[in-house]
């Protein structure tokens, strides 16, 4: 989020916040100290009620406080945009790390229907090359093995020296490292560009989602997180239609073209991180409140009051202070924040197992059912087509209906389609219809993925987290899925290579399966999470706000109710 919006009329110009000495700040202490201790019969208009364990606390309420989160609330969407252009550039911006995070596992799953990539790499199985089950393994692990290390590193770095350092030293990174899979013409070598490769993008997913739910106001926050999830799906489109484009050549530019390509995301980004602003909720954290109302003017138009913006955010943090919400990874596993803590990692977790990294191995998948291979090419770059459709269809959906009702309603459409690919299968002989079945019901169910789980996932994991632990709490959910992800990783070359279990199509029981258990869990606990600053997502959260009632329920100044 960020910038809680107050808009002024054009005659008026933006005041400037009233500079803050240190006399004041540890007299604020001292005051939230006090009022955490004090118990309130009957609190007054100007007074915000927090329930904690049972006790009342009560502190002072500024109303220009309560006009600000007001005007973030009457705040469309349309208005958002117009107001905050530089916030959506510079998140759009961030996100795009998470492009080269999704090119390089969807480039080897590629690569493994590539024939010179089969016949320099693989061996002969039955008159074709191919690449063995355990080498699929091993190349493949670098990217969810980084998601787990690579995400849990980046949370130190992004709170200790800021979100911008911190990309610029991966972008820097990333660089060097392609330089190891471009040379590579063995196993051994190009296994350890991917591993070491694999840990740097890694925080490309901690990043992006943190950044973006920091620059931008509440209006936007749910389409400009979900723009992760489409440059999830960019990247891997991405890496489809330059693998369909070279995979007809004779040499071993075949599958060196697609790894000189990374480079090109590295060229653009570094020249822009000279201008990238900091994340305003960062330097406030860090006591900057200078630099933040700076960074804050350059995120907005001239007609947004930043001072009532800061003001909200000093506010926010200073709430999460007092609620003694810490900063550490061990913070988000204490108190009201083991259940944010869970939502986001449930709802990460949900896309492993609900079968995405199938994607990963699409054109092998199709190839493996029976398709030729320039069938299988051109269907792989058509299911992700429809995947970047359908994250672009979710972004009026998320603004109009929210996150609750989208997610699981998609996560039971995956359901079902899973199992029907499933029962196709069982069909004496698979004829050629059948096959083509399954492919097609592949590209409608990642049409429903991205509009559902896909994109919702990174707006809920933004706004389920406290401020205070958002690049934690981020990291802690990026590396759960990234260990789920390497069991995937591991059992899926298994499951469809044809020397091993050949299952095919049945994976829709496996995977149907499984999404049917996260489907129970994702409606007892996933909140609904539309059209809440975070400081009343932080008092929701406090007051142990029953899941199905976080829609419903009322934050009032003297009084709430459902």
């Amino acid at each position: 989020m960020a910038p809680s919006p107050a808009p002024l009329n054009s005659s008026e110009t933006s005041p400037l916040l009233p500079k803050i000495s240190n006399r004041d700040m540890r007299r604020a202490s001292s005051d939230s100290s006090s009022a955490s201790n004090m118990r309130s019969t009957k609190p007054t208009a100007e007074q915000v009620v927090v329930t904690d364990a049972g006790n009342t606390i009560t502190k002072p309420r500024d109303n220009g406080l309560d006009e600000a989160i007001q005007l973030e609330h009457d705040l469309s969407f349309l208005d958002a945009c117009k107001l905050y252009p530089a916030a959506i550039g510079w998140s759009a911006f961030v996100s795009l790390g998470v492009i080269m995070l999704a090119f390089d596992p969807q480039l080897l799953g590629n690569l493994y229907a590539t024939p010179q990539f089969q016949k320099d790499f693989g061996y002969l199985f039955e008159g074709d090359y191919i690449i063995s089950a355990p080498w699929q393994t091993g190349l493949s692990m670098g990217n969810p093995v980084g998601q787990v290390i690579g995400a849990l590193v980046a949370g130190y770095p992004m709170e200790r020296y800021g979100r911008k350092l911190t990309f610029g030293i991966c972008v820097v990174l990333t660089s060097v490292l392609i330089f190891i899979q471009f040379f590579a013409r063995s196993l051994e070598v190009l296994l350890v560009g991917e591993l070491l490769g694999g840990l740097v993008l890694g925080c490309y997913a901690v990043i992006a989602p943190a950044y973006s739910s920091e620059v931008c106001p509440m209006a936007i926050r749910g389409v400009l997180t979900s723009y992760v999830n489409l440059c999830f799906v960019m990247g891997q489109l991405l890496a489809n239609g330059v693998c369909a484009g070279t995979s007809k050549l004779n040499d071993h530019w075949a599958y060196s073209i697609p790894f000189t390509l990374q480079w090109f995301w590295c060229l653009i980004i570094l020249p822009g991180l000279l201008w990238l602003p900091e994340s305003p909720w960062w330097l406030v954290r860090k006591g900057r409140y200078t630099d933040a109302e700076a960074v804050l003017k350059r995120l907005s138009s001239e007609k947004v009051n930043v001072s009532q913006t800061l003001a909200v955010i000093i506010e926010t943090d200073r709430l999460e202070q007092e609620l003694e919400m810490g900063s550490t990874y061990w913070d988000c596993f204490k108190g009201v924040n083991l259940r944010r803590t869970e939502i986001s990692v449930g709802v990460y977790c949900t896309q492993v197992l609900s079968g995405i990294y199938l994607i990963n191995y699409g054109t092998y998948f199709f190839q493996l059912a029976g398709l030729p291979t320039e069938d299988a090419f051109s269907m792989g770059i058509g299911f992700l087509a429809v995947g970047f459709l359908g994250t672009v269809v979710s972004w009026p959906l998320i603004v109009r209906y929210g996150r609750r009702s989208i997610y699981n309603s998609g996560l039971a459409v995956l359901i079902v389609l899973q199992l029907i690919i499933g029962i196709l299968d069982c069909i004496p002989g698979r004829p050629t219809g059948v096959i083509w079945a399954q492919s097609s019901l592949m590209l409608v169910w990642n049409f429903f993925y991205d509009i559902s789980i896909g994109p919702v996932c990174f707006v809920i994991i933004s706004e389920a987290s406290a401020t205070r632990v958002r690049s934690k709490s981020i990291a802690l959910a990026t590396a759960a899925q990234g260990a789920l992800g390497c069991v995937m990783t591991v059992a899926i070359p298994y499951m469809i290579n044809p020397d091993e279990a050949n299952m095919q199509g049945k994976l829709g029981f496996f995977f149907g399966g499984l999404a049917a258990l996260c489907f129970v869990w994702a409606y007892l606990r996933v909140p609904e999470t539309k059209g809440r600053t975070y400081e009343e997502l932080d008092l929701l959260f406090e007051r142990k706000v029953p899941t199905r009632a976080f829609k419903a329920y009322r934050i009032d100044g003297t009084t709430h109710e459902t």
